[in-house]
């Protein structure tokens, strides 16, 4: 009864070790095959995101090389000479430089989605320091002054330091610099 007994038992523990092993190969078969997919998908997702880079990258670009422009539209210099018209007064040239700005701003608000906030806060801090200098320019204007003093005042406050829409394309233009480099 002993050899029985001892043949049982190696039967059984053969029967364990089989079926130890066949888990554990099922199990690193099981991982093996999972991480295939994963990385399968992971290639797919990355595929996809190439492709929607390709779409999106020149239109982001677009999108920065269109707030660039409304920066050099709203600058001192180009405002001034683009909406001065001979015979107009103070008020009228003030009304005429916020109004183009204000229209320029609204032309480009879609432009928003593609820049980052960054760049988006940047650009209506700008805005919105060129329409303060504007009206702080025409507040301080005496009555009667032809519009040449406001140009001037609105020069000499801006020739003090970087106009607000420097600031702005220098930051546009670096952080284009970083992200399609």
């Amino acid at each position: 009864m002993k050899p029985f007994v001892f043949t049982l038992l190696l039967i059984l523990v053969v029967i364990a070790t089989v079926a130890v092993t066949g888990w554990i190969f099922y199990l690193v078969i099981k991982k093996y095959f999972d991480n295939e997919q994963k990385k399968a998908l992971l290639e797919m997702k990355m595929d996809q995101q190439k492709e929607n880079l390709k779409l999106v990258s020149p239109i982001r670009l677009q999108a920065y090389e269109r707030m660039a422009l409304f920066l050099e539209r709203i600058s001192p210099n180009s405002l001034v000479m683009r909406c001065y018209r001979p015979g107009m007064d103070i008020k009228l040239l003030q009304s005429v430089m916020t109004k183009n700005i204000r229209d320029e701003w609204e032309h480009n608000l879609s432009q928003q989605v593609y820049i980052s906030t960054e760049a988006w806060s940047r650009i209506r801090e700008a805005k919105e320091e060129m329409i303060n200098l504007i009206n702080a320019s025409a507040a301080g204007m005496k009555e009667g002054a032809d519009t040449s003093s406001l140009a001037g005042a609105i020069f000499a406050s801006v020739a003090k330091s970087k106009t607000p829409t420097d600031n702005a394309l220098e930051y546009l233009k670096n952080e284009i610099q970083e992200q399609f480099s």
